[in-house]
């Protein structure tokens, strides 16, 4: 039970780290949640006009979520975890990127993140939906519509991928929370207000 704790206690603090404000510091460029959006996502840093800056939230931020979920997979057996550590430690890096407890808790909307769990857990279903968030990233050019559309079929595929299983209601739990935390963006396309991607 320990080690399980551990395991999730260890997810959310890497979520916690914030790369957009990492990134930002690094780059000297403005707090994220300073302009644009607010968010302090890899879309949000691109419009400060700094593409390196965006691409390394993006990697960072995706890798976090991989990386948790991956050393909860390898190194849980030994050391004899309980069965939900894995989907918990999935939840736990989400919610850490979502509130950072080193960022104020003031944090992203989960996208990259939520992408780096879903390779860790099955990199096919990543692939997939990774290629649909791009084909509609493409299409649309507003992040927004493709990161939602993607955590709508996500479960689905979570449930195929997993069945009835705590991964795939995990994973339903991460795309309902990454719908939570876009109510303005949902709006904000509704009205036809939603911006573009670098914009």
């Amino acid at each position: 039970m320990l080690a399980s704790l551990a395991f999730v206690v260890a997810a959310y603090l890497i979520g916690s780290i914030s790369f957009a404000v990492v990134t930002s510091k690094a780059f000297g460029l403005p707090d994220p949640h300073s302009y644009g959006s607010g968010n302090p996502g890899a879309t949000n840093v691109l419009r400060s006009g700094n593409k390196a800056a965006a691409a390394l939230t993006l990697a960072g931020d995706g890798a976090k979520g991989w990386l948790a979920v991956f050393l909860a997979q390898s190194l849980g057996p030994s050391l004899d975890v309980a069965d939900w550590t894995v989907p918990a430690v999935a939840l736990a890096v989400f919610v850490g990127h979502l509130f950072p407890v080193f960022h104020g808790f003031a944090g992203g909307k989960g996208v990259a993140t939520g992408a780096g769990v879903v390779f860790a857990l099955h990199w096919p279903l990543g692939l997939a939906l990774g290629a649909l968030w791009m084909i509609m990233a493409l299409g649309f050019k507003i992040s927004s519509l493709a990161a939602l559309t993607t955590a709508a079929l996500a479960p689905i595929g979570a449930f195929f991928a997993f069945g009835n299983s705590p991964k795939a209601w995990a994973l339903l739990a991460i795309s309902l929370l990454l719908f939570w935390r876009h109510q303005a963006n949902i709006r904000q396309l509704i009205e036809g207000r939603e911006r573009t991607i670098g914009h």
